[in-house]
């Protein structure tokens, strides 16, 4: 079976750690995986987004121009991108800092976590990304919450890996989340 997600953010909210821990859960699964980065070229602040395609045989293109499920950070991602998610599919969005108005994108179901408040709670707003990860694989139930713990050590950098059990917490309390 073939799953693809597209992760949009701003650039230091993660989207691209989000999109290479999926990409090695998918990995540690025994799938064939796609990832596509692309982001501005402002440090931080610009746009941010990455395609992570998976499937037990080829992936193929990892461009994807109507995904199965969208990931959105923020509003400018939300207006841009919300409406290319493809019939049937989901869309998971930040409500910490989306304002979507009641707004309804027909044939697709929208998700609202609230992310960022979900991270600050946790003790750092950096584990966004984290949190929509969680919410990821809770809405969608493609990838096992153990493979994300598994990923996490390839995914960060080794200096990092002391912080591997609060990504886990965050991972968990997004899908807590997402599954209300």
């Amino acid at each position: 079976m073939r799953h693809d997600v597209f992760i949009a953010g701003y650039g230091g909210q993660g989207v691209l750690l989000a999109g290479n821990l999926l990409s090695y859960a998918a990995i540690h699964e025994g799938k064939n995986v796609s990832f596509l980065p692309a982001y501005g070229v402002e440090k931080r602040g610009g746009s941010a987004m990455c395609t992570v395609v998976f499937s037990d045989g080829d992936t193929g293109s990892p461009v994807v121009g109507n995904p199965s499920v969208s990931v959105v950070l923020n509003q400018l991602s939300f207006d841009k991108y919300a409406a290319k998610v493809k019939q049937g599919g989901i869309c998971i969005v930040n409500s910490s800092l989306v304002e979507s108005g009641g707004v309804e994108v027909p044939g697709v179901k929208l998700v609202y976590v609230p992310m960022n408040q979900i991270a600050i709670d946790l003790g750092d707003v950096r584990m966004v990304n984290m949190v929509a990860c969680g919410a990821y694989i809770a809405c969608t139930g493609t990838l096992a919450r153990k493979s994300l713990e598994e990923a996490l050590k390839k995914a960060l950098p080794e200096r990092n890996h002391r912080l591997i059990p609060a990504n886990i917490q965050a991972i968990e309390a997004g899908a807590a989340m997402a599954q209300q």
